[in-house]
């Protein structure tokens, strides 16, 4: 069983500190046994303009680059988009789709991202599918509307791999993750729905949260967290130490 790590940047960082942090996170975990052998997984998603230098400096290590959207469209007269094809060739692998942030402030509805996951996977993109409930409620109602999400993004999207991000709208940005319960609930029933994909947990995710959840997520998408190098580097350690 393989562990998968994504870290999203946001918008946090100007162009050099992205850069910066991309060479600390060489320079940490570059040579991580974890990632060398194959045992874990670890993305990071850069805003737009710093892919392509990002894609340098990880060049030789076993870290992916990805992005943190992309168009519904693969060309044309579309201002201010990037097609996945694009960043395929830019040398992403992998590209978040259906964050809480572009439904909420820039009004991504389901047919939006369903369109997007569509978009990446026949350009031979991993979708990051972020999904999750806006409130809390009990698990199985938890459960109940995330299947339905993804169950409306993969509607119209073509056979290929998909990580899938269960992000509770209320946890993110929050002082502490959802309880480890809801969590391996939800992500049990995610699982169940679609067998064969990975299924990571996000929303205030950060150094010992995947020892006590252990396998009932496949692993962790980061955000403010992973800005601490070291911080990361414990992850990784986590995600090799959890039994399987």
């Amino acid at each position: 069983m393989r562990r998968v790590i994504g870290v999203s940047l946001k918008m946090y960082f100007g162009y050099g500190q992205t850069l910066r942090w991309c060479r600390s996170i060489v320079d940490r975990v570059g040579d991580h046994p974890a990632l060398r052998d194959g045992t874990v997984e670890l993305f990071v998603l850069p805003a737009f303009p710093a892919i392509a230098p990002v894609t340098d400096i990880l060049r030789g290590t076993p870290i992916a680059v990805g992005a943190q959207t992309l168009s519904t469209e693969d060309s044309g007269a579309h201002t201010g988009e990037v097609s996945g094809g694009m960043l395929a060739e830019a040398g992403c692998r992998y590209v978040e789709v259906g964050h809480a942030e572009r439904r909420a402030l820039y009004g991504e509805d389901e047919a939006t991202v369903a369109a997007k996951t569509a978009a990446a996977l026949r350009n031979g993109l991993v979708p990051v599918l972020c999904l999750g409930e806006r409130h809390r409620m009990p698990a199985l109602d938890a459960a109940a509307e995330c299947t339905r999400q993804l169950a409306s993004a993969l509607r119209a999207a073509p056979a290929g791999p998909v990580t899938v991000a269960y992000e509770p709208v209320w946890a993110i940005g929050a002082d502490r993750p959802a309880d480890a319960a809801h969590i391996a609930a939800v992500c049990a029933e995610l699982r169940d729905f679609r067998p064969g994909c990975s299924v990571i947990y996000g929303g205030s995710a950060g150094p010992g949260l995947l020892t006590r959840l252990g396998w009932a997520v496949d692993g962790l998408f980061l955000g403010r967290f992973a800005h601490d190098p070291a911080a990361l580097a414990d992850v990784l350690d986590e995600a090799v130490g959890c039994p399987a």
